[in-house]
């Protein structure tokens, strides 16, 4: 009897360690993003495949990434809607542009979380760095770097991403609160390393005179520009992209400040969906992470700056591969880029 029952629990044990094995990877995810080109976008990519692949919770990744509007998004969205993905990551290229997909996405049941930027559809959660903190810190601290007066040039992101218009209000705040500052030249970037660099360029080809930089984002190739056209170097605000933090610890009299903005977002996005699909929703409908500004004017920002350094990354991928309760890979998971079955 006793060895009977030491059989029976033993096969008892094995379906449920089969069943707990079967619980695994049985997600499908679909990811949705509108800029390619750019290391920043790449990077938010890489973190969700690498989140993917450690959850062991997901089987497939069913993935968008291409340049395009709120329309072709849209299309997106529908098409990972008829594929009947559990839950969608989405990038959005305009909050209210792509609202009706959303609502028609949750409408079928499919978790919808979006990453970077906020939209409008209250059915969808967001996951995003605080984009309007973000622009505040830097542009403060440049404006006191520039004495409080003087002319800057705004390099902003994409017309319509409110990841900008998030950035549009926090720069306008500290604006407000150095009236002797001027804006020179304001430009979109399109977050485009090659635009915005041409940009830069053609202005100081005009000959007009800057006091500073704000960029959103794209920053070592504004540096490049303006060693390789031996123009003043004026104080930068950028990213924590790898490039931009090495040229701060490195280009003799640049004064810049890199404020985290980290594409590991994408990862931490793949996480809270699938929080939300095991069940547990979060307490608020959106979750932001904090910036932190780091400078090269004290000694305690170089020493974080260098800490922060890391020149085995792409140039245009941000320092911040990781983001602390909502990643778990690895620093060679995400460099592989490889998600689930890949």
């Amino acid at each position: 009897m006793t060895k009977k029952l030491t059989l029976l629990l033993g096969s008892v044990a094995l379906l449920a360690s089969a069943a707990s094995a079967g619980a695994q990877g049985t997600y499908t995810i679909g990811v949705s993003n509108t800029v390619q080109g750019n290391g920043w976008r790449e990077e938010m990519i890489c973190a969700i495949k690498a989140q993917a692949l450690a959850s062991g919770k997901v089987a497939k990744l069913n993935i968008a990434h291409r340049n395009t509007d709120a329309a072709g998004q849209s299309e997106d969205i529908r098409n990972l809607i008829s594929a009947k993905v559990n839950a969608i990551v989405v990038n959005p290229a305009d909050p209210a542009g792509i609202q009706a997909a959303i609502a028609e996405a949750t409408a079928a049941g499919i978790t919808v979380v979006a990453v970077d930027q906020a939209v409008t559809e209250p059915s969808a959660y967001i996951i995003s760095n605080n984009q309007e903190q973000y622009a505040y810190l830097g542009a403060k601290w440049l404006f006191e770097q520039m004495g409080g007066k003087g002319n800057v040039v705004y390099m902003r992101g994409a017309a319509g991403a409110s990841a900008d218009s998030d950035r549009d209000k926090g720069f306008k705040k500290a604006l407000a609160e150095f009236p002797d500052v001027k804006v020179a030249q304001e430009t979109f970037t399109g977050w485009q390393q090659d635009q915005g660099k041409q940009q830069i360029l053609d202005y100081i080809a005009t000959g007009v005179p800057f006091d500073g930089i704000w960029t959103s984002g794209i920053d070592n190739v504004i540096v490049d520009a303006l060693v390789e056209s031996q123009a003043t170097l004026v104080p930068v605000v950028g990213a924590d992209n790898a490039g931009f933090v090495g040229q701060l610890n490195s280009v003799e009299g640049l004064k810049g400040a890199a404020v985290t903005n980290p594409g590991s977002i994408g990862g931490a996005g793949l996480t809270l969906a699938l929080q939300i699909l095991d069940g547990k929703k979060p307490a608020q409908q959106t979750v932001l992470v904090e910036p932190s500004l780091w400078e090269n004017v004290t000694d305690a920002g170089k020493a974080q700056l260098k800490a922060a350094a890391d020149p085995s990354l792409s140039p245009e991928w941000p320092v911040s591969i990781s983001i602390p309760d909502w990643t778990t890979y690895t620093k060679d998971q995400i460099v592989a880029c490889k998600g689930p079955g890949e």
